[in-house]
């Protein structure tokens, strides 16, 4: 993360917030600066941008706003991360970043990380951990019961994630 940090563009600050966020490559550089709130420290993916089919809200940990705040306005651009053809960047951008500081490494590689580091490292419980990756609950009748969206578990979590990614070695309420 301090060599990600280092680089300069978009595909830089894409995959440093995708890792932050436990966020799908398209989830993130298709994202829109209508669904962030700062205020918030959210960001709240609509249904038909998510693998799930389910809408999403992503708590914000410090860093991811200060990446938000810090990307360039374009003028025209709804995207986060907008690309050359009027789009959002490309989905090879990311990869193609990281193959350059690490090659072998993915980027969905993160989102297992995030997971293990939660599970190995932490006391979030595992359906907290769970919930920043969106996965379905396969089980109905669990899937029934469990509504909550566990905002301030979660970002709870993910400030923990982001100082554990930052290096920093903190103590943490929940670690």
């Amino acid at each position: 993360m301090a060599e990600l940090g280092e680089r300069d563009g978009l595909s830089a600050r894409a995959l440093e917030l995708t890792i932050l966020t436990g966020l799908r490559t398209s989830e993130c550089v298709e994202g829109l600066w209508l669904e962030i709130d700062v205020v918030e420290r959210l960001w709240r993916i609509p249904s038909e941008r998510m693998k799930s089919g389910k809408s999403h809200t992503v708590p914000l940990a410090a860093r991811a706003i200060a990446i938000l705040s810090g990307l360039p306005r374009i003028l025209g651009s709804e995207y986060l991360f907008p690309g050359s053809q009027g789009g959002s960047l490309s989905n090879m951008a990311m990869l193609e970043m990281l193959r350059g500081l690490r090659p072998g490494l993915t980027v969905h590689g993160f989102r297992s990380t995030l997971r293990d580091w939660a599970a190995e490292q932490t006391h979030h419980p595992a359906w907290v951990a769970e919930a920043p990756l969106a996965h379905v609950v396969a089980n109905k009748v669990e899937a029934a019961y469990r509504r909550g969206e566990l905002i301030e578990k979660r970002r709870a979590l993910m400030d923990d994630w982001a100082s554990y990614c930052s290096g920093a070695v903190a103590e943490t309420k929940n670690a």
